[in-house]
């Protein structure tokens, strides 16, 4: 069986639709082939966030609840926190030793997330450098598969910039990965001009109830030249026929209404109802099953315990190879 790790998520605000179809249900699918783990990732969360830790200290709750409310079941998938591994602090010294600064200044991803965050020189380093802790998340576990999105891909090539420069020097100890590309492509927000994000104000949450989900999808942005019923309206950058593309499986019923609202003669607001069932049927489960769980929130913090203390022998032992490697196992 080969292992996959997840690098997971930050841990700075409940999970989105977004996470869903774009990262969730693969997890749930995956845990069957895959020995996996999951990490909430509170340290990288830090990176720009460090002035605000209660943020990120309450939100890993939050997305533990979503993690086990979605499927992603403990006795199949290691979830764990990362600050618990301290392995992963060491491994991430070890590597940054054979990385440059222009190497990281150079990172796609870094320079995307940095312009999107507003930071220029004044960026925090370890917020720049995140790549190489990626790096030893990844090789702590030794995993030779990591699903990512396009815009991750230049991490992961860095990572195993990383490993073959470790490997050169030191000997074969690290494995090198391989990307693992989403066949979904990244749900934007509700108003159609960004992705999906909490900072953006412009998400749908897996907590939200039934009022706020209904409240948010009538609030959605659809055609603004569909100002009657009988108008012929405009399906390209509508976002109710993108969330139906990507959440009603009745794909004969949705290519039906994308008809008939090219033709004209049905309402934005019929059009919103329908995604409001549809949408419903799929978070009510979820909806259930978090509320569920988070009666017991101690049994939840000791999955994170139970699968922190599992993560940790495996960086270990990871750990210990690269210590003799390197020639710092003195006694």
């Amino acid at each position: 069986m080969s292992k996959i790790i997840l690098t997971g998520d930050r841990p700075t605000g409940a999970l989105h639709l977004g996470h869903f179809v774009g990262s969730l249900q693969n997890r749930v699918k995956l845990q069957h082939s895959y020995s996996q783990f999951v990490m909430i990732a509170d340290l990288q969360a830090l990176t720009d966030n460090a002035e605000n830790p209660d943020k990120v200290r309450n939100n890993v709750i939050e997305v533990a609840l979503d993690y086990l409310a979605v499927g992603i079941d403990p006795k199949l998938t290691t979830i764990f926190v990362q600050s618990k591994i301290t392995e992963l602090a060491e491994l991430t010294m070890y590597y940054l030793n054979l990385v440059t600064l222009a190497r990281l200044q150079r990172n796609p991803t870094v320079k995307s997330e940095m312009k999107q965050k507003g930071f220029s020189a004044d960026v925090p380093a370890g917020f720049l450098m995140y790549p190489v802790s990626q790096a030893a998340d990844i090789t702590a576990f030794k995993a030779d598969t990591v699903p990512v999105g396009e815009d991750q891909l230049p991490v992961i090539e860095q990572t195993n910039e990383i490993i073959r420069k470790f490997n050169s020097i030191y000997g074969n100890v690290l494995v090198e990965t391989n990307a693992l590309l989403s066949t979904t492509t990244r749900l934007p927000g509700l108003n159609g001009k960004a992705k999906m994000s909490k900072s953006l104000n412009n998400g749908i949450y897996l907590s939200d109830s039934v009022d706020i989900l209904k409240q948010k999808v009538m609030s959605m942005y659809t055609d603004p030249n569909h100002l009657k019923v009988s108008d012929p309206g405009q399906v390209k950058g509508n976002m109710v026929f993108t969330y139906l593309d990507a959440f009603d499986t009745n794909t004969n019923k949705v290519k039906e209404l994308k008809e008939h609202y090219t033709k004209g003669g049905l309402g934005d607001m019929v059009l919103k109802k329908h995604l409001l069932e549809v949408l419903d049927n799929v978070l009510s489960p979820i909806r259930t099953q978090r509320e569920y769980l988070s009666q017991n929130k101690e049994g939840v913090f000791e999955v994170l315990k139970s699968g922190s203390d599992k993560a940790k022998n495996v960086a270990s032992a990871t750990l210990n190879e690269v210590r003799r490697a390197i020639g710092v196992n003195y006694f």
